[in-house]
Formats: structure tokens, sequence, C-alpha cells
């Protein structure tokens, strides 16, 4: 089952939470230079910020959203420290909106979804909803882009196989036009120091972990 609010709320307030790098994914960055990421944007499960605050400084028209309250409020204040104010984050649940009779969201011709996605993997219900608020958000020929951990090798954090991401979106008004070994970058820290086993740690304390890249157009 997916975490509970109160777990991610203590992964920010303790910063022991292993996805905080203190910089954007270099697979997100390479995206934005290769022109994938266009138009009003919407940053699902943001954690601390890092790519809606480097996408608004690249003057895009971006919201960061998460489930964690506490997630919310370490984005403002990294947004903040980077001199990036005009970053904006709201708490929101992907799941629960859904089936939400509203959309206080609007619609966005690019969702960049680094990392929510894999942490569906043992909870079918919640990850087709998720899925469902993804195609309810995203323009009709607009792009999700997703980036999630890989079981290609061993590592930490829910990895997933790319089947799971082929089989989420197979259904109508999809279309998945790629699907790649990418990397993800992680960090040690007490939460995850018994799961580091044979990976390179860098100077910096930083992991590269296996990765998916999907290129997935709403088509309908």
């Amino acid at each position: 089952m997916t975490q509970a609010t109160e777990v991610w709320n203590s992964a920010y307030d303790n910063d022991t939470a292993p996805w905080i790098i203190g910089q954007p994914q270099p697979a997100i960055v390479a995206l934005e230079r290769s022109g994938r990421i266009q138009g009003r944007i919407l940053d699902p499960g943001t954690g601390a910020g890092e790519h809606t605050i480097a996408l608004t400084a690249a003057g895009y028209d971006v919201l960061g959203v998460d489930l964690s309250p506490s997630a919310v409020a370490y984005a403002r204040r990294n947004a903040a420290a980077k001199g990036v104010p005009a970053a904006r984050f709201e708490v929101v649940d992907m799941v629960a909106l859904a089936d939400s009779p509203a959309n206080p969201l609007g619609t966005f011709d690019t969702i960049v979804d680094s990392a929510l996605f894999h942490v569906f993997m043992d909870d079918p219900a919640a990850r087709a909803a998720y899925v469902r608020t993804l195609h309810r958000l995203c323009e009709p020929g607009g792009y999700v882009h997703v980036l999630a951990l890989s079981d290609a090798e061993p590592g930490f954090g829910p990895r997933i196989g790319a089947d799971l991401i082929r089989d989420s979106f197979a259904g109508p008004g999809w279309e998945l036009e790629d699907l790649r070994p990418d990397h993800y970058y992680g960090r040690v820290t007490e939460s995850n120091a018994g799961q580091i086993g044979d990976l390179t740690v860098d100077a910096e304390g930083k992991v590269e972990l296996a990765a998916w890249l999907a290129r997935i157009r709403r088509t309908g």
C-alpha cells in the first residue's frame, strides 16, 4: 500500500528523504533542453520542489503539488533560499482528485512525474486512480513524462518493471511514445543506509540508480 501522509511528512520534517539531492534530476533537465517540456506544466509529487523551482526560474508557467504539507513547506523554503520566490506549490492529493467532482487545478500541456508513479507499485487501485487524474489534468495532445526507479538492478526505493508503465497507460486516451532506460539520483540518509549494498556513493553522498523514462501522449 502507499504510504500515509504522516510518513511523507516525517521524511521532510526530519530531512531523511533520500530523493532530496539539492538539484533537479539530470533526466528532467535533459527533457527541458530537448524541448520536451512546453506550455503550462504540472510537477506532481514535487517533494523539495527542485523541478518547479528550476522551471519557474527558466520562465515556465509551472505548479508543483504534493500530498505532504511538510513537502510543500519545504519546497517553499527551498524556493526562497534559491531566490525563486515566484515558484508555486500547493497541497494536492493526486489520487483523490481522480474522482473529485471539482478540478481546482485546471489542465496542463506537460506533466512531469519524477519519482511519484513508482510509489503506487503495490497499490493497483491508487495507481489506476492516479493515472485517471493524469488523464483529467493533461490537455488532449499534451504529454506526461514519467521518471521511475527501475528493477533492472538492486537498489533502494520502490523499483518497478517497464511492463508496469506499459500496462498502466495501455488504455484508451493514451499513447506510449517512448520508454527507455535512464538514471535517477538519490542520496544516502538514515532511512536507506542499510540498502546501499554495492552502489557507488559519490563525494556529495549521491547514488546513481537505474530508472525508466517514459513519454506518454494524451490522445483524447
